[in-house]
């Protein structure tokens, strides 16, 4: 194999939901390292996830083209591999970036002998980095840095170019001058006492001379404990006068007390879709306090058994079955508006909304109305696992058709959730509280929650939405008894 031949740069994939760009958080291979096919060679950030991109060869790294923290398009070369580095020494030299700094820039001859990967790889499809339907590669354009130099569009009314290009004289530093001994303050400003109207007149009522005292205010200016410690018969001891200007001694609210945080990545994602959906679905919440004693203790005894013992039970999975078991009751929530036609699916991906390191993700258990509940609790076990990790592929986060956010975990009692775009309902699940509550007639203590539920009002009406989150309490409220009558 010749050298044309043998090098193959391979172009970020787009890794699913036509994702345009990505930002490469490390890699995990240097140039000279040999690497097999499959293995994990970068760890890339998208707008919905992180997740590492596999070699589509075999070989030798030979060349890195973007540094750690570089956003990259989808379709852009990242990386040139050998891929038969036992066939001899390359007439090629290796290039790499530097973090931070500039690429080099490559010859034609090194260019020409550059292969940049195929369409189809060696990927087979559905993993990263392989074929996928409606993907795209984009044409990598001027690979290397400008070769021009940035111009500035002369400002208006500004200053004649021959007379900007003139340089100005340097400035030239003051002398150093000798430090005054500390003085009163009338003596320093020519007889001239710094003190405000109020202090002016707590000094008179109290027979203070201003003259006689050295202020601790900006500037020298007198204060009121100055005053104050003068009349009661304590010695102010005289600080030194310096010449600080006002600006430096008040208080900065400048951008050095301000911190700048790039939007990107599941952050940027999240705000484009939160603002689309705020605005484009006319959203309504309802409210509906449960006493939820009886399902907490159902989850005690659920614990309590042999085959659950080695599974993690939350409130969630109750939550989360009785959605399920109201969207086989009223089948239009989980539904989707298409412009001119609603969408209604027969099939439930149930989102679980959750904060991590890098922002609020929504990945979904699929087709969850067909698993039992042990299968639920498993799913949604692994799913936050994975969500922690920060390993959440983009094919988890795609195609939800209704979400839980589980705000409850925050120590709060509900909210008024926005709907992921797409979806026409969302329900917030609040913190479970021991609280005095009314029971056969009386006041005890119970354990207590708020569910709170937002809709898309152009599929969903009132009634509809309030029977649906009806159901979600009448189960909470008596799992059993819901179990029996609806199943």
């Amino acid at each position: 194999m010749s050298g044309m031949s043998r090098i193959k740069e391979f172009n970020l994939p787009d890794l699913g939901e036509g994702l345009t760009e990505g930002e490469i958080l490390s890699w995990l291979v240097k140039v000279g390292d040999t690497i097999e096919l499959n293995q994990p060679i970068v760890e890339v950030e998208t707008a919905k996830a992180a997740v590492e991109i596999p070699a589509k060869w075999a070989g030798q790294v030979q060349a890195i083209f973007h540094p750690e923290g570089t956003t990259v398009e989808v379709g852009t070369p990242i990386i040139a591999i050998d891929t038969d580095p036992g066939a001899g020494p390359l007439d090629v030299p290796s290039t790499t970036a530097t973090p931070g700094g500039d690429l080099p820039t490559p010859s034609a001859a090194s260019l020409a002998a550059v292969e940049v990967a195929p369409a189809e790889g060696m990927v087979e499809p559905g993993l990263i980095g392989g074929p996928a339907p409606g993907g795209r590669t984009a044409v990598l354009v001027g690979y290397g840095p400008r070769t021009t130099a940035a111009k500035r569009r002369p400002r208006k009314g500004g200053v004649p170019a021959q007379a900007a290009a003139t340089p100005a004289p340097a400035p030239v530093a003051p002398a150093p001058q000798p430090v005054a001994e500390a003085t009163p303050v009338a003596a320093a400003t020519g007889g001239l006492v710094l003190a405000k109207p109020p202090v002016r007149k707590l000094a008179k009522d109290l027979g203070v001379d201003l003259g006689t005292l050295t202020g601790s205010g900006p500037l020298g200016s007198i204060t009121r404990e100055d005053v104050q410690q003068a009349a009661n018969g304590a010695v102010v001891a005289a600080e030194p006068i310096r010449a600080t200007s006002v600006a430096t001694s008040a208080a900065s609210f400048g951008a050095d007390r301000e911190q700048r945080i790039p939007v990107k990545g599941v952050r940027k994602l999240t705000a484009e879709n939160m603002s689309r959906s705020a605005f484009t679905a006319p959203h309504v919440t309802e409210f509906l306090t449960v006493d939820v004693t009886r399902a907490m203790k159902a989850l005690d005894r659920l614990r309590g058994r042999r085959e659950w013992r080695d599974v993690r039970v939350s409130p969630l999975l109750l939550v989360a079955k009785a959605v399920l078991l109201a969207v086989k009751r009223h089948p239009m929530v989980n539904s989707t508006w298409a412009g001119d036609e609603i969408v209604v699916k027969e099939y439930v991906n149930l989102g679980i909304a959750a904060a991590t390191e890098r922002g609020l993700i929504v990945p979904n258990v699929k087709d969850a109305g067909r698993l039992s509940l042990r299968e639920l609790a498993d799913a949604l076990n692994d799913l936050v696992q994975t969500a922690k990790s920060g390993r959440t592929s983009p094919a988890d986060m795609s195609g939800g058709t209704l979400t839980i956010t589980n705000v409850g975990v925050f120590g709060v009692d509900t909210g008024t959730p926005i709907l992921p775009p797409g979806e026409s309902a969302i329900l917030a699940f609040g913190a479970v509280r021991e609280m005095p509550w009314v029971h056969k007639g009386k006041v005890k203590p119970r354990q207590v929650t708020t569910l709170g539920l937002s809709f898309d009002h152009r599929i969903i009406d009132g009634e509809l939405g309030s029977k649906f989150l009806r159901d979600i309490g009448d189960f909470l409220a008596d799992p059993e008894a819901a179990l029996l009558a609806w199943t």
